[in-house]
């Protein structure tokens, strides 16, 4: 069975970090695109940072760029999002998701499985 589990959400005060994770199970993320996306209350889910299979190439929104970094380690079937200096605007519900290597990076709709979300709430 397909799953990809994201933990390490919570509620942080604004300029304080924090690092979310992303599990994969039934699969191996080494051949897959993998991407962090969030939903804020009331707005459109929108791509956060993704990063390519084979190459590893990033992608992140002008919106954290500086601030966010993704990464993966394949030996742990597991991709990250360090979450730097973070500001209230961060707040939304995180998502994890694949999708077949050589997809356009961060691209919603291109992206096959997902999880069940995180939520992280920046606030004093």
């Amino acid at each position: 069975q397909v799953q990809l589990v994201e933990s390490g959400g919570g509620l942080v005060q604004p300029g304080n970090s924090l690092r979310l994770s992303c599990v994969a199970s039934g699969f191996t993320l080494d051949y897959y695109a993998v991407g962090w996306f969030r939903q804020a209350p009331g707005k459109e889910r929108e791509g956060v940072s993704c990063i390519s299979g084979k190459d590893g190439s990033t992608f992140s929104a002008d919106s954290v760029k500086g601030r966010f970094t993704i990464s993966r380690d394949n030996a742990k079937n597991t991709v990250y999002l360090q979450m730097n200096s973070l500001k209230p605007e961060d707040t939304a519900v995180y998502y994890c998701a694949a999708g077949v290597d050589g997809i356009r990076l961060c691209v919603l709709h291109e992206y096959d499985y997902w999880g069940q979300g995180t939520s992280v709430t920046v606030s004093s």
